[in-house]
């Protein structure tokens, strides 16, 4: 469960402008959509298929603690080189990240808010579209979104800018983060975080920032002591 301390620092938090969840929605698109197939919508170029995914990766974006964790846990899995916990540490201690936080509620199905006063900011730009499919209230509905060829240029441009370029940047890491898997799996990783999962419906879900510098505190430290273990043994052979 979440602590008192840590639902206190969500209720003081700002909620992110519709403008600012476009600009997300807009970077995710361009750097973790991928490329469009026949039969998409004409003039799209990228496309992310999958609501839940999208909301997966929203998260990670707008909550720069958890996504520093991913990367933990992958440099401990030796899937990602152990500089990425440099990385994972400015995710903790820079100041933008810090600035960029904004807390997402829990649902029934995780971490959730509505996409459709943002999509459609994207859409009345040609930025972005949106296809619905199946039958309104039947599991086999789906909502999938298309980047347009107007709004790939906007991403390019998004990423030389001096402020918003930072959203290009962190969308590499929830890229990497993320890889292939599909919206439930990065749903059911989400929710192996304590924190998250024990966050009541409707509460915005806590930071975990002090637990992931104990990690990195410890992982640090066995890097020390691997690091003197391989003098040693150096030290040894001559």
């Amino acid at each position: 469960m979440a602590t008192a301390a840590e639902s206190e620092d969500t209720k003081d938090r700002p909620a992110a402008t519709r403008t600012q969840h476009a600009i997300r929605l807009l970077a995710l698109l361009g750097g973790c959509g991928t490329p469009t197939v026949d039969g998409d919508p004409s003039g799209t170029v990228k496309s992310v298929r999958s609501e839940l995914r999208l909301q997966a990766m929203d998260f990670w974006l707008r909550n720069p603690d958890y996504l520093a964790d991913e990367l933990v846990s992958m440099v401990e899995a030796g899937t990602v080189d152990p500089s990425y916990l440099i990385t994972a540490r400015s995710l903790l201690d820079d100041p933008e990240p810090d600035l960029r936080w904004y807390p997402m509620p829990r649902w029934f199905f995780g971490a959730y808010e509505q996409l459709d006063d943002a999509f459609s900011l994207l859409e009345t730009y040609g930025l972005a579209t949106l296809r619905r499919t199946g039958q309104p209230g039947k599991q086999s509905k789906r909502n999938l979104f298309f980047l347009t060829e107007a709004g790939a240029a906007a991403v390019a441009e998004l990423a030389t800018d001096p402020t918003l370029g930072w959203y290009a940047k962190q969308v590499k890491l929830v890229a990497l983060v993320a890889g292939n898997d599909g919206g439930q799996a990065l749903k059911d990783r989400q929710y192996r975080q304590a924190t998250y999962a024990g966050t009541d419906l409707g509460v915005a879900i806590a930071p975990i920032a002090p637990r992931v510098r104990e990690r990195l505190d410890a992982l640090s430290a066995a890097a020390l002591v691997s690091a003197a273990g391989d003098v040693d043994q150096k030290e040894d052979r001559t």
